[in-house]
């Protein structure tokens, strides 16, 4: 006789965790290990990630320079979105943005139930900077389709002007100042670091700031969307 769903989920639960404890960090952005929370995180399903706002609309670039809604990459999966800029060197932002998705690629690679299901968005805040180019530089060889069973978008927006909906509608702090201590004023990018957890239908769930960002809680709440989304399709009612 087959295990009961619940322990099959749970059983899940655990082989994700124990394939993210175990997934290398890529060379890129490499910093001190990854922390864990100090906290049990509760366990995926036994709680609700509410419905918080609409992810905004708005244009975005590919690193191909194709303009596209960014619609585009927030329905139909549930998606992973975070903002940062190319030059960021705080090591609690964007550098462990980046090495929290790295890690999470490594653990969903490691778990095929879940290939298909999630995407990553990395998004530029500093259009003037980081042009599709840059982007791709920046993303190095992560473009790759499809790579583990998860794509990762980088994107940009072509002017500040396309920006600003985005960053206002997300609700993500910028502060632009200018280090006038040279013979040149040098403009300067400063941001709390937010990550967003956006479902399939382009409602974000939950928001993660420094303090959160833990691969195993991220890992959870992409879970618990999941099985969430299976109980709904179990009790709808079936099609004639």
């Amino acid at each position: 006789m087959s295990a009961p769903r619940g322990i099959r989920r749970a059983g899940r639960a655990i082989a994700l965790l124990i394939a993210l404890a175990s997934a290398p960090i890529s060379s890129a952005h490499q910093g001190a290990p990854l922390a864990e929370p100090e906290f049990v995180p509760p366990a995926p399903g036994t709680y609700t990630l509410h419905r918080i706002m609409a992810a905004p609309e708005g244009r975005v670039l590919g690193i191909n320079g194709r303009l596209q809604p960014l619609s585009r990459y927030t329905r139909d999966q549930i998606t992973l979105l975070g903002f940062i800029y190319t030059t960021c060197t705080d090591p609690e932002g964007c550098p462990l943005a980046y090495r929290v998705f790295d890690a999470l690629k490594e653990a969903i690679a490691a778990t095929p139930s879940l290939h298909g299901k999630v995407r990553f968005v990395t998004l530029s805040f500093d259009p003037a900077r980081d042009s599709p180019d840059m982007m791709r530089r920046y993303a190095g060889s992560r473009v790759a389709e499809k790579d583990g069973g998860l794509r990762w978008y980088f994107l940009t927006t072509a002017s500040a002007r396309e920006l600003m909906p985005l960053v206002e509608g997300f609700g993500q702090d910028i502060r632009i100042t200018f280090d006038r201590s040279s013979a040149r004023p040098r403009r300067e990018l400063s941001h709390v670091l937010k990550v967003f957890l956006i479902d399939r239908m382009g409602d974000v769930r939950e928001i993660y700031t420094s303090t959160f960002l833990y691969p195993r809680i991220v890992l959870n709440d992409i879970e618990t969307l999941l099985m969430e989304e299976a109980l709904k399709q179990s009790r709808a009612p079936a099609k004639k």
